[in-house]
């Protein structure tokens, strides 16, 4: 009986905290070296959200500093998470992989003539020294309103992956999938298709200490932030052709040392991001003050920007979008990715006013203030006071603790509960999980490929110092 072994390892949701990539490369040459010894053959991938432009190197270089960093760690193929493909301009995007040394897989990702980027592949097939042949599938969530902004065109990826599967299963011994669904996503697939025999996931950022194994499909999920790294064992049965055992787990990477030479490629692209992120952008005659449970000159600066960017009545932001205040001389790129440094949006949200009364009430809780979030693209502490500008709100602090809301009007006027309002605001608020009345909004209009930090530089070129 001839049994042969394969070792998979993959890499998801690292989010640009590169901190953890010197012991990822120490974990894998270790691993390698292991590898050798035995004559075993073993595979990369990683399966999206790499690059996060709240990191300098990764905003310094546009993301190309980070497809360095796996060209390093010797991918065989990547798929794209929704931080590459919709934080990134799609010029930006169409240059991010130019000097990548692995094939991009995105079955779902088209040009708006229906046309493949040239970057990537919907699938690839690799012949393995062994003999082996092993089918490789991506797909990415489908942001359906960022991706046709931006002047992409994003497909359902159940549809692709159905086509994508069909053309490649009976060519391939072994079939895999880079799936940035999350993991509800990826139960669905691997409870409706029956010819993907292994599903590596990322977007949820779930830790499968041991991988999900059912109807003879395996999904492995390592977490995020470059915590663990996945590795899945295989044993393929060449007499029977098929996966005969297949172990999963998650390795904790702290235990592991780190790797000298990233380290000291880390150093040279921070040095060439610092510099490219010296630009000033303008000059201060005076601080901008910041506050986060209060007014402040920072905050109310960011909300009439976001106002007169968004062409709208009003505006919402919370404080806690800024990290830090700015002081007085020059401000450079690198100051306001410091202190903005989240991968959001402006957006316009069309909201009846009964709705918007609903939600200014909800955004003055304390609760709210208070809030730590994560996820939504929001890399900062708390979500802070909601700032407003065109809204006068009055109101007094009561008993229990909280500011209650007595009348609001909008620029002089009484709010009008029939009207609808033009409310320019930030993407975060759109999803509901904090502003649930925004699920009754006429109709949101984002602003895409500039992010908040784009329309603080346009502010301040402008602002009077």
């Amino acid at each position: 009986m001839s049994i042969q072994k394969l070792h998979l390892y993959h890499v998801n949701d690292l989010h640009s905290h590169l901190e953890q990539w010197p012991r990822i490369m120490g974990f894998l040459k270790n691993q390698q070296q292991i590898h050798e010894e035995k004559d075993e053959l073993f595979l990369r991938f990683d399966i999206g959200d790499h690059a996060d432009r709240f990191h300098p190197i990764t905003e310094g270089t546009a993301g190309q500093g980070n497809v360095l960093l796996m060209n390093e760690a010797d991918f065989l193929n990547a798929t794209i998470g929704n931080n590459e493909g919709i934080t990134f301009s799609k010029e930006q995007l169409d240059h991010l992989y130019d000097e990548a040394n692995f094939q991009v897989l995105v079955a779902n990702l088209k040009e708006k003539n229906g046309q493949l980027p040239k970057w990537a592949k919907p699938y690839q097939i690799h012949a393995l020294q062994n003999g082996l042949k092993i089918g490789v599938v991506g797909v990415t969530a489908p942001y359906i309103a960022y991706y046709n902004q931006l002047g992409w065109k994003i497909q359902d990826p159940y549809e692709a992956l159905i086509e994508s599967v069909k053309q490649i299963r009976n060519q391939v011994d072994i079939l895999i999938l880079l799936s940035h669904l999350g993991l509800e996503a990826d139960k669905q697939i691997s409870t409706e298709m029956d010819d993907i025999d292994i599903i590596l996931g990322a977007h949820t950022h779930h830790v499968l200490p041991n991988g999900l194994h059912a109807n003879d499909t395996s999904i492995g999920q390592a977490g995020k932030f470059g915590v663990y790294i996945g590795h899945m064992e295989l044993e393929w049965n060449e007499d029977l052709g098929k996966i005969e055992y297949i172990k999963a787990r998650c390795v904790d990477l702290q235990e592991y040392e780190a790797d000298m030479n990233s380290e000291q490629l880390l150093a040279q692209l921070s040095e060439q991001a610092n510099e490219r992120l010296s630009e000033v952008v303008t000059e201060l005659d005076r601080p901008l003050d910041l506050e986060w449970f209060g007014p402040s000159a920072f905050t109310s600066l960011l909300a009439e920007a976001i106002r007169e960017w968004c062409d709208s009545e009003i505006s919402m932001i919370n404080a806690g979008l800024l990290l830090e205040p700015l002081k007085a001389g020059p401000v450079t790129k690198g100051d306001l990715h410091r202190v903005c440094p989240h991968p959001i949006n402006p957006c316009k949200i069309m909201l009846k006013g009964e709705y918007l009364k609903e939600m200014i009430h909800h955004a003055m809780t304390k609760e709210l203030e208070h809030r730590e979030v994560k996820g939504l693209g929001f890399r900062g502490k708390v979500m802070g006071r909601m700032i407003f500008d065109g809204v006068e709100i009055m109101g007094k602090d009561m008993a229990d603790g909280e500011y209650h809301v007595k009348s609001i009007s909008i620029n002089g006027q009484p709010l009008d509960s029939e009207k609808i309002y033009a409310i320019g605001a930030i993407d975060m608020l759109t999803f509901g999980r904090l502003l649930p009345s925004v699920h009754y909004a006429e109709e949101k209009i984002f602003y895409l490929p500039e992010m908040l930090r784009d329309v603080l530089a346009w502010k301040l070129k402008t602002f009077e110092r």
